[in-house]
């Protein structure tokens, strides 16, 4: 997790975020799952939340080191966003983003997708709305599968 953070957050969270797909995938610090594996919505997503707050819960996609763009807005891509969710109850959330899973092109590699990308930064996004330093986080990583050209297809363009 300390490689990602300069390139997208000021802060290493403190916390882990615990993150299931259907056939208790999980996500761990970095392990690959393909994206026939993360077509879908998590069935679990719970980090520690405090009683009374309110968090923001931000997935995204960012280029591998050494293919980072000047403009950090073209680094990463937004695949899901809940906001207002009270301490860890996601269903409690606004949905923001509707869930996109994994869907790098063939022969891309690890996360490496520009074409049509949505600009996103989530250094930026966080300053903008003051959400304060991250609690928690986790990453996986993933590259084409047979899945993609049916995820593809049900995008407009």
């Amino acid at each position: 997790m300390e490689c990602l953070v300069p390139r997208m957050l000021d802060a290493v969270p403190k916390g882990t975020i615990k993150v299931e797909y259907a056939g208790g995938l999980v996500v761990d610090d970095g392990n690959e799952l393909t994206p026939t594996q993360v077509q879908h919505h998590p069935t679990l997503v719970t980090w520690a939340a405090e009683e009374g707050a309110h968090y923001c819960l931000i997935c995204t996609d960012f280029d591998p080191p050494g293919l980072e763009l000047e403009d950090p807005r073209k680094n990463e891509v937004i695949h899901y966003m809940v906001g207002n969710v009270p301490g860890n109850a996601l269903h409690d959330g606004e949905v923001l983003f509707e869930y996109i899973g994994a869907g790098a092109r063939q022969g891309t590699g690890l996360h490496k997708e520009r074409k049509g990308r949505l600009p996103f930064s989530s250094r930026i996004f966080a300053c903008q709305f003051k959400l304060g330093r991250p609690v928690a986080g986790n990453f996986f990583t993933a590259q084409y599968d047979d899945y993609v050209p049916k995820l593809h297809a049900s995008f407009i363009d």
